[in-house]
């Protein structure tokens, strides 16, 4: 298994946009192949930082999944929708592996 882990500086001003943003992502990540575990919005401390994680089977699955991605429709207005309200200042993305035991 790999996990995603998505680091996001956002506009802090913007907080209600990027909330919005992410529940589009949800249920896109686990239709096309990945189990999401969630954005973590800023509550105490930085106010700009937000992450995400979701998990695929393995790195191949990933790149399936950004396969898939970039030629669905719901996809590509989510990714629109962040250009337009610039909710989102940059990212980091990394991949770990997850140890349960």
């Amino acid at each position: 298994m790999i996990t995603c882990y998505l680091k996001y500086v956002i506009d802090p001003y913007k907080l209600k946009e990027f909330e919005h943003y992410a529940k589009l992502w949800i249920p896109l990540v686990n239709r096309l192949g990945g189990a999401h575990h969630g954005y973590f919005m800023p509550h105490e401390g930085a106010n700009n930082i937000a992450l995400a994680l979701f998990s695929f089977p393995s790195l191949a699955t990933y790149e399936s999944y950004r396969e898939k991605m970039a030629a669905d429709p719901e996809c590509q207005a989510a990714f629109a929708y962040a250009e337009e309200t610039r909710c989102i200042l940059s990212y980091e993305r990394s991949f770990m592996r997850p140890v349960f035991e």
